[in-house]
């Protein structure tokens, strides 16, 4: 019986890096035709190691990369810019590229690869050509799309390569809206925002209040809401919410599970607190939920 061919999404090309204690990338097309206008190839978030260094001579696709947290140095072309929290940074074919984070501060970083006919041109017209760098002024609209492409990346469907090609395309007019000069934001407090938001993201679970949070992440909760207000479009407490009630949802699944059962399960002290929490990050009671489900 013949093995199935693996696709893009099952193999690890060679340039993904080993140095790195997790990451969350996706790949969608490694060989994409030479006649596509545009066409995303692979992407993904990655936590670097200690020892995290990158140096190619050349690379076989176009790439965008962005530093969430950390700092270190990027070598494009001979020419050496800062990496701090909210960098952005182009390389392609033919363009020598070293990448050597500060070891001593852990690098967060967001990347995708793309093809196509028109992916040069792009660049050069959105204000990131090949072998440049710019500081983004607003770091966090960058995040969420980094986000929004490799939560549909994932997926896996029919339309997510053109979700992904779209969604590259509101990527470069974003940065061009955005762009700064390389080191001209503060990128410190952006830094403490996404090391927070990781951390309640690791942590949901076993949070019951965002004090709790703060004090693990060594900040004051108000200074914490105000990171949240400046970079995010939602308080710690609804992004801690939104964690807790996508569990709640897969608890929801679960053949004959009720919303009273699920709300005990989750430490809430009534389930008419819990079913207000969940109508309010996703518009609909949980009953109707449960409903909704148990009709498909």
């Amino acid at each position: 019986m013949d093995t199935p061919a693996a696709t893009a999404a099952d193999i690890q090309p060679e340039f993904f890096s080993a140095q790195i204690t997790r990451a969350r990338r996706f790949c969608l097309e490694l060989n994409p035709s030479p006649s596509e206008r545009l066409v995303v190839v692979c992407g993904g978030r990655e936590h670097c190691t200690a020892d995290y260094e990158i140096h190619r001579t050349n690379f076989p696709f176009y790439a965008i990369e962005f530093v969430a947290h950390g700092r270190g140095a990027v070598t494009l072309r001979r020419k050496t810019y800062p990496l701090v929290a909210g960098t952005l940074f182009a390389y392609g074919p033919g363009i020598d590229h070293d990448i050597v984070p500060d070891p001593s501060h852990t690098t967060v970083k967001y990347f995708v690869t793309f093809a196509g006919k028109e992916a040069a041109r792009l660049l050069r017209r959105h204000g990131l050509p090949p072998g440049a760098a710019v500081q983004t002024r607003a770091p966090n609209d960058i995040l969420a799309l980094f986000d929004d492409l490799i939560h549909n990346g994932l997926r896996r469907t029919p339309f997510t390569p053109r979700i992904a090609a779209l969604i590259l395309r509101h990527l470069l007019l974003k940065v061009e809206e955005t762009a700064a000069p390389p080191g001209s934001a503060d990128p410190q407090a952006f830094a403490t925002y996404t090391r927070c938001k990781q951390y309640i993201e690791d942590r949901w679970a076993d949070l019951a209040t965002i004090e709790q949070a703060a004090k693990a992440c060594g900040v004051d909760a108000a200074y914490l809401c105000r990171l949240f207000q400046r970079f995010d479009h939602q308080s710690p407490y609804q992004y801690l919410m939104s964690l807790r009630m996508s569990d709640a949802v897969d608890k929801l699944r679960v053949p004959d599970m009720t919303v009273k059962r699920v709300a005990e399960d989750m430490g809430f002290a009534d389930q008419f607190h819990f079913s207000r929490v969940f109508k309010r990050v996703f518009g609909v009671s949980p009953q109707r939920f449960a409903r909704s489900l148990r009709r498909s």
